[in-house]
Parts: structure tokens; C-alpha cells; sequence
């Protein structure tokens, strides 16, 4: 037979091998006996024909008992082989992840000035923390009577919650203004789009404000309130899904060009019923979409399969958006027509 490799300190064929591995496993050695005296030649011809002097010959020519493992240390290294090459192959993957596209130098212009346009029109930007001022505790507490929490609107809540209401769709839309291709659209298809996504947006910058120490979320970067108070105010159920986007958000770490890029995506939807311009904004949401998936890959977030997990949260606006819709008939039926700012009426009446 051919030699194929280096087996126990010599050069062997792959019979010779396994009969000195098995003779050494099993402890054969001691019933082996030569018929004529240990003086066989032992070639691949006559190598079957006595176990002992092939054994010798094993041993002759340098072959190591030493280095044949027992059955413990047999499968104790077969257990390292498939530890180390289970290994790899996560090194490999988590590689492979990291080597994925990264934004293009057009992707980073984008990704640049939809970062600007967020953090001209986002009050208090990082510093919202220190200016946040809390609403008093008395202020859209639940009813004393046996009313579900949120069904009633407490009156003095709501009217607070109206003297930001304005400056906060203001600042969507001054926003999106800033996005060339959004001005580009026709003023039809623009005041379809922000209506469309004004709550949803809202939402997002008031979620990714959610302090997990007093249980708060931030609206408009200054009045912190608790989920009972956004419940009372008016909110009702929309309360609960906003506080628990922010709870979900809190673990993902967003900066400010994810969040950015998170509002450009929402305001871009091509779904919007009424849309004239539909191929021309799913073109352009489609260009958000890959600039934010390689601004991703870049960002090497740790949290697993981040990208979809994030792409969810999507559709958890537009529910609070679609939720927030049927809440505003309710609210329109409980508070007094003076408390609603004309730009809220303007934007949330169909």
C-alpha cells in the first residue's frame, strides 16, 4: 500500500495505522505469537500473515505507542476538534456580518443630511435630560371613580398637553422640509405624507426619550410624564404602545442618524391612501432603506439580527399612528373644541 501521512512518528499506510492503533487500544500485543520464532519478513504481501512480527516491525521502525489515545482522550480530542471548528464557523459568520456593505460616499451624504435635518428640528437635542421639566404629579392622575384608567380625559392634562402639541408638528414638518426630495414631491402628496406621519414621528423622538429611572417619556424635549398621564391626557391605549416602544428602544442604542433615518423612512411611505407620486416615493424610501442597512452594518450594533428587530418598529408606529386616528374622534368628543391648536385640528381631522 501507499504511504499516506505521518502516523504515530513514521511514514505509514493507512493499514498499518489502524493495526497499530487497534493493537494498542485493545491490548493485543500479549495474545499475539509467532508460528516461527519472531523471524517473519513482513512486507504488504505477508503483513496478514503474523500479528506478531508485524507488531515488531511497528515498534522497529519507530512507530509510538505514546501517541495512541485511549477511548477518553479519543473522544476528549474529537470534542476539541468540533469546539474549535464550531468556532470558526461563528468567526467566519460573525465576519461575514461585519464585512457586509457599508454606506457608499453618496449614502454618507445622505445619511449626513438627514442627520442635520433631524438635529435642527429636534428640541433640546442631547441635553433634554438636564431642560426637562416633570409635569406635576397631580396632573392626569386617574379618576377616583371605577373608570378605566385612559377612558375619560382629564381635562387640566390635555390642555397641557396642547401647548406643545403645536411646536412638536412644527418641527416634523420643518423636518421634512429639510429633504430635498421631499420638496420635490408634489404639495398634494407633501400634506398627505405629514399627515400621515406626524403621530408616528412624534411618537419615535418622544420613545427614544424614554428615561427608565422615573419611568418617563420627554415630549417635545421638555415635559416629562408618566404612562398614566399620557393615558389621561387623552391618549388612552396609545399611551401604553408608545411607553412600550420606549421600553424596547431603550436596548438598542440608536444615535441620532438612526433615528434620523428612522423618520425619513416613516415619512416616505408610499402606502399613504391619496398618493399621486407613489413609484417616485418608494424610489426614494428605497434610498433611505439601503443607506440605513449599510449605516448599520457600520455600526456593528451587538444586539442580534439588529436590522430586522429595527425594521419592526416600524410597523409598531404605524399602529400607534392608525390607533392614534380612532383615539382623536374620542378626544374631539371629551375636551372642549377652544383646547384644540388649529395646526392639531389641521392635521388630525380627515
Amino acid at each position: 500500500d501507499k504511504a499516506t501521512g505521518y502516523h504515530y512518528r513514521c511514514i505509514t499506510c493507512e493499514g498499518c495505522k489502524g493495526f497499530f492503533r487497534r493493537t494498542i487500544q485493545k491490548n493485543l500485543n500479549p495474545t499475539y505469537a509467532c508460528k516461527y520464532e519472531g523471524k517473519c519478513v513482513i512486507d504488504k504481501v505477508t503483513r496478514n500473515q503474523c500479528q506478531e512480527c508485524r507488531f515488531k516491525k511497528c515498534i522497529a521502525v519507530g512507530m509510538a505507542t505514546d501517541l495512541v489515545l485511549d477511548d477518553s482522550k479519543r473522544l476528549a480530542k474529537r470534542k476539541l476538534i468540533e469546539e474549535n471548528r464550531e468556532r470558526r464557523r461563528r468567526e467566519e459568520l460573525q465576519k461575514t456580518a461585519w464585512d457586509r456593505l457599508e454606506p457608499t460616499q453618496e449614502e454618507w451624504d445622505l445619511i449626513r443630511m438627514v442627520t442635520e435635518a433631524h438635529m435642527a428640528t429636534n428640541a433640546q437635542g442631547n441635553h433634554w435630560k438636564q431642560k426637562r421639566k416633570f409635569l406635576p404629579e397631580d396632573i392626569g392622575q386617574a379618576s377616583t371613580d371605577n373608570a378605566p384608567e385612559g377612558s375619560k380625559v382629564d381635562i387640566e392634562a390635555f390642555s397641557q398637553f396642547t401647548k406643545i402639541i403645536t411646536p412638536a408638528i412644527t418641527r416634523v414638518v420643518d423636518f421634512a422640509k429639510k429633504l430635498p426630495m421631499f420638496c420635490e414631491l408634489p404639495c398634494e402628496d407633501q400634506i398627505i405624507l405629514l399627515k400621515g406621519c406626524c403621530m408616528e414621528i412624534m411618537s419615535l423622538r418622544a420613545a427614544v426619550r424614554y428615561d427608565p429611572e422615573s419611568e418617563t417619556l420627554t415630549l417635545n424635549g421638555e415635559m416629562a410624564v408618566t404612562r398614566g398621564q399620557l393615558k389621561n391626557g387623552g391618549l388612552g391605549v396609545v399611551s401604553d404602545a408608545i411607553f412600550d416602544l420606549g421600553v424596547s428602544l431603550s436596548s438598542f442604542n440608536l444615535d441620532d442618524s438612526e433615528v434620523a433615518l428612522l423618520q425619513a423612512v416613516i415619512l416616505l411611505s408610499s402606502d399613504r391612501p391619496g398618493l399621486t407620486s407613489v413609484e417616485r416615493i418608494e424610489r426614494c424610501q428605497e434610498e433611505f432603506l439601503l443607506a440605513f442597512e449599510h449605516y448599520i452594518n457600520y455600526r456593528k450594533h451587538k444586539v442580534a439580527h439588529f436590522w430586522p428587530k429595527l425594521l419592526m418598529k416600524v410597523t409598531d408606529l404605524r399602529m400607534i399612528g392608525t390607533c392614534h386616528a380612532s383615539r382623536f374622534l374620542h378626544m374631539k368628543v371629551e375636551c372642549p373644541t377652544e383646547l384644540f391648536p388649529p395646526l392639531f385640528l389641521e392635521v388630525f381631522e380627515d
